[in-house]
């Protein structure tokens, strides 16, 4: 199917509205779909916004993996401010009052869930109506979002919003037509904003399927009963962990955590990795995939993703239970 068709038209005008109707999104605000998924965001947060203001700084707010990896990618076309000390540890967001922000920044960056570390924004930052970019790529449509509070949302789809091929942009229409002359054609939001998503081919089969994605999610209640069946289950995890006098733990401080991933060791702190390999294992045999934490920390990890039912992580709690009990001296 072509994407010039008018059957893709209805599949690409459909997932807009959707989406438009689920975030109430002003109209002032343009939504494009994009290939490069969020890290293709990376590069093209700084190249279409860092010629907002002549000293082409930014601010970065660094509080995991990938805003990290968003920073140190910024760098190539920005003088790049981190706005707090760094983190010994991704296990908290800095209090923004500490937060040192560049009044001559062209925006404000940061992270909104790091899915390796499990830290989660519940709060949008106040920057003072300085220009605001969140990536939300693992907590989209998790929880209701003031969309006119940013300058540019986006959000590679695989999370919570459909498979992987394409990120979704919501960026204001006041923010287009400041890129970088370098900047590559295909990721200069006018020019897409301006063709409709259009100007190359798009990831056609993964806009359906969001569009189809979007469309249970509002089937399902919306945003609003996401975001309530997000509290449910990550504090069905939550809650084992507090009470196994630390035969589970979570490293991230109880205000920041995660409600779409809970990273845990078993054992003690540092975690007991025999006893990892089996939870693992019997995890498999009890047909759980995905459980094992990222390369980089290790552990456990349960990713809790808006597809992810209030039964499967029942399921999850109850082994986890047990396993306890029968591992727990």
């Amino acid at each position: 199917m072509s994407h010039r068709t008018s059957d893709f038209t209805k599949i690409i005008n459909t997932a807009e509205n959707i989406l438009r109707e689920l975030l109430n999104i002003p109209g002032n605000y343009k939504v494009i779909f994009l290939q490069g998924g969020g890290s293709g965001q990376f590069s093209a947060v700084p190249l279409n916004l860092i010629g907002l203001k002549e000293g082409r700084c930014a601010d970065y707010v660094v509080t995991g993996a990938w805003s990290a990896k968003a920073a140190k990618e910024a760098e190539k076309y920005a003088k790049v401010n981190i706005v707090h000390p760094k983190l010994g540890s991704y296990t908290k967001i800095p209090d923004p009052s500490t937060w040192n922000l560049n009044p001559d920044a062209s925006y404000i960056y940061y992270c909104a869930n790091e899915t390796v570390h499990g830290v989660e924004f519940d709060f949008v930052p106040d920057v003072k109506g300085a220009i605001l970019v969140c990536d939300m790529s693992s907590n989209f449509l998790s929880r209701p979002v003031d969309v006119s509070k940013f300058g540019v949302i986006f959000a590679g789809a695989q999370k919570n919003v459909g498979c992987a091929g394409v990120a979704v942009v919501i960026v204001r229409e006041d923010l287009l037509g400041f890129a970088l002359k370098e900047c590559p054609i295909v990721l200069d939001y006018k020019v897409q904003a301006t063709n409709g998503s259009l100007y190359n081919t798009p990831p056609c089969y993964s806009i359906y399927i969001m569009g189809l994605v979007l469309e249970w999610i509002r089937n399902s209640g919306g945003v609003a009963a996401m975001d309530k069946l997000s509290l449910i289950k990550s504090q069905m995890i939550y809650d084992i962990i507090e009470k196994s006098n630390g035969f589970y733990v979570c490293p991230v401080e109880k205000r920041n955590r995660s409600r779409m991933n809970v990273p845990f060791r078993i054992g003690n702190v540092k975690g007991d990795e025999a006893l990892e390999t089996k939870f693992l294992d019997k995890a498999i045999e009890l047909n759980m995939i995905s459980l094992k934490g990222h390369r980089s920390v290790g552990g456990i990890r349960a990713s809790l993703y808006n597809a992810v039912t209030v039964e499967d992580v029942q399921k999850l709690a109850t082994f986890m239970k047990s396993f306890m009990q029968m591992h727990q001296s």
